[in-house]
């Protein structure tokens, strides 16, 4: 199970440029003018994941199979969007495809880069494309109250749930706070992500620093981080320029490159990591000779529908899990070793799969 990411902001602030960067393609065209990116490029990228390379040493595994995740460069949304200005309408039909947003906000100054405000300000950035998506969702939901209303009269149970919903969420975008703040149950759950409420989704805020601020930040991308952490919000500060240079060298070349600007690790490995986080997945693996091969699932997936994420077939016809947690897989040298542990485990239907799980699962055909 992977996941898709969309990438949003107001013109000029680095969409393009970092969408190239993750994907190590130039299919999404960074030019210097609003509306370069007309239709929305799509790009897969593998997960990095180190744990996979060395589970897949031990196996002497023949091919590594990552799992992948999808960025959607979507086309620059100015104020006014949910009127259609712009490519507002284009914008906002696009936004209810993804998971996730990744929000891009400009926190450099750059005289050769314009803005479409005229000015730097990552807060007011956020707060534009916010209002906008709250605006359209207001809108979306008032004609849906007014679709369902004979449905209602009717006494038809789901439309009577659906209303429920759809008044919560209105209650809180007409107090001027998103979709997403919302309390919504577990048992309502199913039917809430089926409004798909563009301000339900969770938000991700990538602050596009110069390259200088790329380890550190700047004062702007500290204006972003309180903003986030009131909202309960993820951030991640990246220089798209460097991760576009990056994107264009070897792994060795891109280590000592790293180094020099005193980086760890490449943006798109934090980008990745607070995605994750943002939708609350976490990676299986499944090991052998044949191929060690990583797999996306969401956290408390229980073993069937973990065992389906690889086919139908292994849910319908689950009969039991093998596993060895990763620790134990490593340190005691593969599958046999772990055995001979006791660290080697058969889990039921019950099993609720843990993050670095190696799994092998029995099944009827």
């Amino acid at each position: 199970m992977g996941f898709k990411m969309g990438i949003v902001g107001l013109p000029n602030v680095g969409k393009s440029t970092l969408f190239n960067a993750l994907t190590k393609t130039a299919a999404a065209q960074a030019a210097n003018f609003p509306f370069c990116t007309i239709e929305p490029n799509v790009g897969e990228v593998a997960v990095p994941d180190p744990r996979l390379d060395k589970l897949a040493a031990i196996a002497s595994s023949k091919q590594i199979i990552p799992t992948r995740m999808t960025f959607v460069d979507i086309a620059g949304l100015v104020k006014g969007a949910s009127k259609g200005e712009g490519l507002g309408n284009q914008f906002l039909a696009n936004i209810r495809e993804v998971d996730a947003i990744a929000h891009v906000l400009r926190c450099f100054e750059d005289g050769d880069v314009t803005h479409v405000e005229g000015r730097v300000d990552p807060i007011a950035d956020a707060e534009t494309i916010e209002t906008e998506l709250m605006i359209a969702d207001m809108e979306s939901i008032e004609k849906r109250l007014a679709n369902i209303s004979r449905k209602i009269k009717g006494g038809d149970k789901e439309a009577v749930e659906q209303e429920k919903l759809l008044k919560a969420a209105l209650a809180v975008l007409e107090a001027g706070k998103p979709a997403r703040t919302v309390q919504v149950s577990e048992d309502d759950r199913k039917q809430w992500n089926m409004l798909q409420l563009l301000t339900a989704k969770p938000v991700l805020f990538v602050c596009n620093v110069e390259e200088a601020s790329a380890a550190s930040g700047n004062s702007q991308s500290e204006r972003v981080a309180k903003m986030a952490a009131e909202q309960g919000m993820g951030i991640v500060v990246i220089s798209a320029k460097i991760e576009e240079e990056i994107s264009q060298l070897d792994d060795e070349e891109a280590e000592m490159f790293l180094g020099e600007m005193g980086l760890e690790e490449a943006g798109l490995d934090r980008l990745i990591r607070a995605g994750h986080a943002l939708l609350g997945l976490q990676t299986y693996f499944t090991v052998g000779p044949k191929e060690a091969r990583a797999w996306t699932i969401r956290k408390g997936t229980l073993a069937p529908q973990a065992a389906g994420v690889i086919h139908g077939d292994f849910e319908r016809g689950f009969i039991r899990a093998e596993t060895v947690a990763y620790d134990d897989y490593i340190a005691y040298k593969g599958e046999a070793g772990a055995k001979e542990a006791g660290k080697f485990r058969v889990e039921g239907k019950t099993y609720e799969v843990k993050d670095g799980d190696v799994l092998h699962f029995l099944f009827n055909a």
